[in-house]
């Protein structure tokens, strides 16, 4: 396990490096919020981009996973802020976030929209006040079942051990944090930042999910964004559909030439 320390928190962070490349472009894997952590890219998209002749970089958010749980700080500028604080370099960086990581993709690519060579978002929307609201709710729904447990462990057990584990970590973010009054409290990148970012978008979502709803409005802000729904598939696509979600994004990467190699 690497620990690198960033703006006071201990990341829990992972770097993958492809064989025989000199100066290999940076992919950038971000995990969801509450219920997830960096094995949901780990074990579906990390060593397919290695052996595409990327540097992976994965990372636990702050609050999740192995890395550090602080009280305090979960404003989506701090998890910004990490991000700024670990990728160093010039890039430009190639972001992929699933769920909330889409958001934190955005959000650092209308910060800095001259170091990212594209976003890839799996079920996410760019932070805008309607997809706040949205977050808003479900972090009240996370809480309202963290507050019967019954109802939480239920929950987790869908989707076996692991989803299990899954719904005990959102419960500990959600009783030792103040994520819940933060994020929803967050300062939001403006219009005009979102529709700065003009590299290439991709952006994947399950037709049974309600994030599919939040696709015009992608679309408005960041008219070059490619599309693509899956027919019968939830929010938790990344997982459920591995290697359809590969295909898509290899496609996508070679069409807008994003670096990288046929392996």
């Amino acid at each position: 396990m690497s620990t690198v320390r960033v703006n006071g928190v201990d990341l829990h962070v992972q770097v993958l490096t492809p064989t025989g490349v000199a100066d290999p472009p940076t992919a950038v894997l971000l995990h969801g919020l509450a219920t997830d952590s960096m094995a949901s890219w780990y074990f579906t998209m990390a060593y397919p981009l290695v052996e595409r002749g990327f540097r992976v970089v994965l990372l636990d958010l702050r609050g999740h996973g192995r890395s550090e749980r602080p009280a305090l700080g979960y404003a989506l500028g701090d998890f910004v802020d990490d991000l700024d604080g670990l990728l160093d370099g010039p890039g430009p960086f190639l972001l992929l976030g699933n769920s909330f990581g889409g958001t934190v993709a955005f959000a650092y690519a209308a910060r800095h929209p001259g170091k990212v060579s594209g976003v890839v978002s799996i079920e996410s929307s760019p932070p805008t006040p309607v997809w706040f609201a949205r977050l808003t709710n479900r972090l009240s729904q996370l809480a309202e079942a963290v507050s019967r447990p019954r109802t939480l462990v239920a929950v987790g057990a869908k989707r076996g051990a692991r989803g299990t584990q899954r719904a005990q970590e959102a419960a500990r973010l959600l009783a030792e944090t103040s994520v819940r009054e933060e994020l929803p409290a967050s300062r939001l990148p403006s219009r005009a930042q979102l529709q700065a970012i003009t590299c290439p978008v991709l952006c994947l979502y399950g037709d049974r999910s309600h994030v599919v709803e939040m696709a015009p409005e992608t679309q408005r802000l960041m008219p070059q964004a490619a599309l693509r729904v899956f027919t019968g598939q939830k929010h938790s696509l990344l997982v459920d559909q591995p290697e359809d979600v590969r295909a898509a994004i290899t496609s996508w990467m070679r069409t807008a030439r994003l670096g990288g190699h046929d392996a």
